[in-house]
């Protein structure tokens, strides 16, 4: 069971939660970046194509852990570039329900693991 909280006097959200309680067990899916099955760079010079594939590898984390996207209580993004937040946004409302949208923090960082990598998301998601 989750519990999306947005409380009147904190400033509004833009495709995320304040707060989410819940009940159940954890999940914890490390960041995930955009490589395909093959271990490949997905589109070195387009932020969508990276956040699809990321979102992609979370789904199927999530699934081998018996829960989905429905389940995710907490996102925590990295992007190496601010004006790739836009596409960013684009790509996860496809991806999560804007009505219950999970708790998340979105941090700048000056470079991931790979130098092409534009895009890492991590995950806390509950079981059922």
């Amino acid at each position: 069971m989750q519990h999306h909280v947005n409380p009147a006097g904190l400033p509004p959200t833009n495709g995320y939660s304040h707060a989410v309680s819940f009940s159940g067990a954890m999940v914890v899916v490390s960041g995930q970046v955009p490589l395909d099955a093959e271990g490949r760079v997905v589109g070195a010079d387009d932020p969508q194509a990276q956040t699809r594939q990321v979102f992609h590898n979370l789904l199927g984390a999530l699934a081998a852990a018996g829960t989905d996207l429905a389940h995710v209580v907490k996102l925590t993004v990295y992007l190496t570039n601010m004006g790739d937040l836009a596409d960013f946004r684009a790509v996860r409302d496809e991806f999560i329900d804007p009505l219950r949208p999970p708790a998340s923090s979105l941090v700048q960082v000056s470079g991931l693991v790979h130098p092409a990598f534009r895009v890492e998301i991590e995950a806390l998601a509950v079981v059922g």
